[in-house]
């Protein structure tokens, strides 16, 4: 995800306030309760589970790197000043992004960050063109971080810096990808969304129990997502991970058995896994399999 949808901005609200106590609790930093709010009640064993679990995310977080979950510089979406006006009107109309990267030819000359809320006020006065859009985006300078950068620690500058969305550099200063506060608070509390039964943008689920899967995701996002354990001390995409396992370059129709996990390719575009169907592999099916390869 690149910044907030508006439905998702009240649900992210709340969860920056908790995260926020959180961290202040385990970090020892000042208490944020209202002088007058009244005290959480404990609710039984499984409250106490989930509140022990809550935690212990936030303690992961100092175990995770900005790069681990940031959404590669390949799919970062963006303003190109550069470009015809139709295409960068379709742009902002079409975005479900509040925040957008404003740039001038490519993304290693940016421009600024534009609120697309800004924009909207500007469309109602009837004066919005490229001039005025380059003078929006300038009101916010882009927000650099090094790709080194644990969630922790960006949590925290997110915090301090009052920023949402930040540009994560390498040690030549190249831009990397994106990360945003919503990214790091999903990594705490699970998907923003506001239809519940909605998957990620880039999961399909198929009407036989599989799932249709872009190669570029974040193993992260499968795992947070779905529920399942794919590998995250390696390969960050899933691509990365099936090359991995292959140690080649796959070809379309090829079936690899990964965990408890059976993956075909689908479709792969420059080297690289575009599409891939995962279908989670029955318990007594692996059983099976144990005891033919004993």
């Amino acid at each position: 995800m690149l910044t907030l949808s508006t439905p998702a901005l009240i649900l992210t609200v709340f969860a920056a306030a908790l995260c926020g106590a959180l961290v202040a609790y385990v970090f020892g930093g000042r208490r944020t309760r209202p002088r007058h709010a009244r005290p959480i009640t404990p609710g039984g064993p499984a409250a106490a589970a989930g509140r022990s679990q809550l935690a212990d995310k936030v303690l992961g977080l100092d175990a995770i790197r900005v790069d681990d979950i940031m959404i590669p510089r390949g799919e970062i979406a963006y303003v190109d000043v550069s470009d015809d006006w139709d295409t960068i009107l379709d742009v902002l109309r079409s975005t479900p992004h509040t925040r957008l990267p404003v740039c001038q030819g490519n993304l290693d000359n940016i421009v600024g960050i534009l609120h697309m809320k800004k924009v909207a006020h500007a469309l109602v006065r009837g004066a919005f063109d490229r001039e005025h859009l380059l003078e929006l985006a300038r009101q916010r300078e882009a927000y650099f971080v090094p790709e080194g950068t644990t969630l922790e620690v960006q949590l925290l500058n997110f915090k301090r810096d009052r920023r949402r969305i930040a540009l994560v550099v390498d040690e030549y200063g190249d831009i990397q990808g994106l990360v945003t506060l919503e990214d790091i608070l999903e990594e705490v509390v699970g998907e923003f969304t506001s239809a519940p039964a909605a998957l990620h943008k880039d999961i399909h689920r198929e009407a036989d129990g599989s799932y249709v899967v872009n190669g570029a995701i974040n193993a992260r996002v499968l795992n947070r997502t779905l529920g399942w354990s794919l590998p995250t001390d390696g390969p960050r995409t899933l691509n990365g991970l099936i090359v991995e396992y292959l140690e080649t370059l796959p070809q379309a129709g090829t079936v690899l058995q990964l965990g408890d996990l059976t993956i075909e390719i689908l479709q792969t575009v420059d080297n690289s896994v575009k599409t891939a169907r995962i279908r989670p592999t029955p318990p007594a099916a692996l059983d099976e399999r144990s005891k033919g390869a004993a």
